[in-house]
């Protein structure tokens, strides 16, 4: 190591050497061009006393250049990354120069033409600059010439002409090593049409991107304008998928401020930049500061959200963690993701069922959590309504169990984790979310634990959603299946859905059903035909998609408040407050044992005493 690190020094220190030894010719170059221009490019003409003092002169004039260059760093530039930074300490070089210069001429007593100092002075200031940045400049040259005649070049598109499109050109530009060739910017500033980026035309606004891809024969766009987010985002995505051209994107606006926008950063457009919807923002400092020093325990701590809530609570610095799960393949996934990422973290990973009332007791026994969060559940609808008696076991009496064990234990907090399906249900999952909320209601009324819910729709790429079944039937050639073609959907990401959880949990006072703003809905059949374009084919075409029909429990849209419980706003404007219903807790809690009961024995009407509890459900008899 130590001999490669000596010999790129070497290699340093020679190319150093080079250029110092060109600027020593073009001084002497520089202010003998002076001397003959000075006297018309006729030799004969200049005195004696000139020559010689141009001769004695020139060793200290060289000298003086080549030390103060070294003061300003002009031998340790990079010149094939040459730009304005160089370009001003290169100026600063030269004023410095001025009086060093005059200061030697007043010691050597020269007398020369004026003009010979300051035609000698810009000569060589031109000459000096121009070399370093003729390397930039022949380099690209040669190499745009090298990329143009490859056949597996990219030919890019460049989507917002500000700092993180001049960045990425730049590097585009000025990289050997990728095959790429930026052939035009669109922006939809019109004070900028016409004008050049990095020597790259910006040629139109987003109504022009088709035909300037038509144009320029693109093949490849890169959308880089990380602070347009929500509608303005979707809006240009979904002209661009329009294209069949490779998309990718900027991962956000948190990437320039921390000077990170490069090539390497680069991500590929997925599904969720074309949702249309606002970026989601949290006050992360009033979520760390309900986290940080605590213990925490998540129920489910392995699946979708279970494990998200794990990476985020990570990272606020919790106490402790105790994760708990029945699945061990995936508590044990999250256990070494979050032992790699936070060595120090204190992580306690736990296997069982919140079904088992001594299990459940045992573990908040023993380690006493402050907080909990509830993930544990069936969520899958069509397999609950083959299996109804299995959601009723644990997703109702699991969430009623561990709600008591937390009381039990003098549990500060306790957060469910539920579903805008039990909103008016249709399907026996959601009507065991909906009893669930029941549940901590209920408990919120009876003991001195916060219970609360957070109610949201849909998450993008969660486990059994449509994406990734949408993506694996595309890499098998299609079809894909939509089940009605007017069915529509609120989606989340999992990140944001979590933020958002945790932000809620940090307002719950108790008895609360918080309920995310999801954005507008969206049509899965929108959701499959960009997916299968973002993948590089047509709909109808490429990839056939098919009506299924709707499957049983299955509404066409989704709700996710009931009109009786009104709504009330938080401090993010994102995250709303349903009123509690008013209920009786005795008779409620004497059908939860019936419930139990007959859930237990699998009762064949375990649908109808479900509808006996939760007034608005509806069910397929």
């Amino acid at each position: 190591m130590n001999k490669m690190l000596e010999g790129r020094g070497m290699l340093w220190i020679h190319k150093a050497i080079l250029v110092a030894v060109l600027d020593a010719l073009f001084v002497v170059i520089s202010y003998g061009l002076a001397l003959i221009l000075r006297f018309d490019f006729i030799f004969s003409r200049i005195p004696e006393s000139y020559r010689s003092g141009y001769l004695w002169s020139m060793p200290f004039w060289i000298a003086a250049t080549i030390v103060v260059f070294y003061i300003f760093k002009l031998y340790h530039s990079i010149w094939s990354l040459a730009s304005i930074s160089e370009l001003q300490m290169s100026v600063a070089a030269y004023l410095v120069l001025v009086p060093v210069y005059a200061s030697g001429a007043m010691f050597m007593r020269l007398k020369m033409p004026r003009g010979y100092y300051f035609m000698g002075y810009v000569i060589c200031f031109c000459m000096t600059t121009a070399m370093r940045f003729s390397y930039r400049f022949l380099r690209t040259y040669l190499g745009n010439r090298e990329a143009v005649s490859e056949n597996d070049q990219d030919r890019i598109m460049v989507i917002g002409g500000g700092a993180a499109g001049q960045t990425l050109i730049r590097e585009l530009v000025n990289s050997r090593k990728l095959h790429t060739k930026v052939c035009c910017v669109i922006d939809d500033n019109p004070n900028k049409l016409g004008r050049v980026l990095e020597g790259i035309p910006i040629v139109g606004n987003r109504n022009d991107i088709l035909a300037m891809v038509k144009k320029y024969r693109v093949n490849h766009i890169i959308y880089a304008i990380p602070a347009t987010t929500g509608k303005n985002q979707k809006d240009i995505l979904n002209i661009c998928k329009e294209t069949s051209c490779k998309l990718q994107t900027v991962p956000g606006v948190y990437q320039l401020v921390n000077g990170e926008v490069s090539v390497s950063k680069l991500r590929d457009v997925d599904i969720s930049d074309l949702l249309g919807r606002a970026q989601v923002k949290v006050n992360n400092d009033e979520i760390f500061k309900a986290i940080q020093g605590r213990t925490i325990m998540v129920t489910g701590g392995g699946g979708s959200i279970g494990s998200e809530l794990c990476r985020q609570i990570a990272k606020a610095n919790p106490g402790k963690l105790i994760i708990f799960d029945i699945y061990e393949n995936n508590a044990y996934e999250i256990q070494q993701e979050l032992r790699r990422a936070y060595p120090q973290l204190e992580l306690i990973v736990l296997i069982g069922s919140v079904r088992n009332s001594n299990r459940i007791n045992q573990v908040m026994h023993t380690y006493k959590p402050e907080v909990v969060y509830h993930a544990a559940a069936h969520k899958h609808v069509p397999l609950m309504e083959d299996s109804p008696n299995e959601a009723i076991k644990n997703n109702v009496m699991g969430t009623y169990k561990a709600a008591a064990a937390a009381a039990k234990t003098g549990v500060k907090k306790f957060v469910l984790i539920s579903t805008d399906k039990a909103v008016n249900p249709t399907n026996i999952m959601g009507a065991s979310k909906r009893l669930c909320e029941m549940v901590v209601q209920m408990m919120n009324r009876k003991t001195q634990t916060e219970f609360v819910a957070v109610r949201f729709g849909n998450v993008l790429g969660s486990n059994g959603s449509v994406i990734p079944l949408f993506k694996k039937q595309i890499a098998q050639g299609g079809p894909v299946t939509v089940t009605d073609k007017n069915i529509i959907r609120y989606f989340m990401t999992i990140p944001e859905a979590v933020s958002l959880v945790l932000q809620a949990s940090y307002y719950a006072q108790g008895g609360e059903i918080f309920v995310l703003d999801m954005g507008d809905p969206v049509r899965i059949d929108d959701m499959a035909r960009n997916l299968i374009r973002l993948s590089g084919y047509i709909p109808d075409v490429d990839i056939p998609i098919i009506y299924t029909g709707l499957r049983p429990g299955e509404k066409l849209y989704e709700e996710l408040l009931m009109d009786e419980e009104g709504l009330q706003d938080t401090a993010n404007e994102m995250i709303h407050i349903g009123h509690p219903i008013e209920m009786d807790d005795e008779l409620f809690e004497e059908k939860l044992r019936l419930l139990d009961k007959a859930s237990r024995q699998d009762s064949a009407r375990i649908k109808e005493i479900v509808a006996e509890i939760v007034p608005t459900y509806h069910y397929t008899k």
